[in-house]
């Protein structure tokens, strides 16, 4: 019903966690990858485990460094064209829980996870105009929409909620389709809830017990349908929706 065979597809955070495990699924539906993280190895290796690896490509970047990501979307863009779809997957908390977090931490987090693919859009975005088509898809999380998680992280998907509402919004008449998804807790390779669980098994049981009413913590794959659906032309009335899938852990009646 989704089908990816011969998208072009640019998944960034892909060397590990929800970038990754996307990264196999679409390559698998006959996607052509390119994939981007900070780590070349751990990238390469990504590479090598997808079917066809030689269809895909790996470009390291820092999406800290707002410098580099200029430099990498024009080796995208003369090495493999522009992507048909962006599935931003990079993002997190990067471990700054303090509430009454200094600027610095704050501007951290609201680049890596709204600054840097707003950069990345704007880039693509008048070549997908041009054409008439793209998919922009973001990951989000449930903590865009209430306050369960940190101050800093809560504040930063929330605003990415907003971006993503706003430009889709801007850009449906161009045909392309802004989205993303509001996902609640779920384990992927070396993501932040499989890191708990190997060094804080009680805390992760804690939130099963009170948050999560299937009574277990979801895996990164079931995800990958929905995302799979927003990454193709199926998704043409998505635009501007941030999608929430959490297994009943949300609260909130409006997104």
């Amino acid at each position: 019903m989704f089908p990816l065979t011969g998208k072009h597809i640019l998944i960034t955070g892909a060397s590990r966690g929800l970038g990754a495990v996307c990264a196999k699924a679409f390559a698998a539906q006959g996607a052509r990858l390119t994939l981007m993280a900070r780590t070349t190895e751990a990238l390469e290796a990504v590479v090598a485990s997808c079917p066809a690896p030689a269809l895909h490509q790996a470009i390291p970047v820092d999406l800290l460094e707002m410098g580099q990501i200029a430099s990498a979307v024009d080796q995208l863009l003369q090495s493999g064209g522009c992507p048909d779809t962006v599935l931003h997957c990079a993002g997190g908390g990067l471990g700054l829980r303090e509430p009454l977090l200094p600027a610095e931490g704050l501007l951290r987090l609201f680049s890596l996870n709204v600054a840097a693919p707003a950069e990345i859009n704007r880039l693509l975005l008048p070549a997908m105009q041009g054409r008439g088509q793209g998919n922009l898809v973001h990951v989000g999380s449930i903590a865009g929409s209430e306050a369960v998680a940190s101050v800093g992280y809560n504040t930063a998907k929330a605003a990415l909620a907003a971006y993503v509402r706003s430009l889709g919004n801007l850009m449906a008449a161009s045909g392309i389709v802004v989205t993303g998804i509001l996902p609640g807790g779920f384990k992927a390779p070396g993501n932040s809830w499989e890191r708990l669980a190997a060094d804080k098994p009680d805390v992760v049981e804690q939130f099963i017990q009170q948050r999560l009413p299937r009574g277990f913590l979801a895996q990164a794959e079931e995800l990958v349908p929905l995302l799979a659906f927003l990454c193709c032309d199926a998704a043409s009335m998505m635009g501007g929706c941030m999608v929430p899938i959490d297994a009943g852990e949300g609260k909130a009646y409006v997104i």
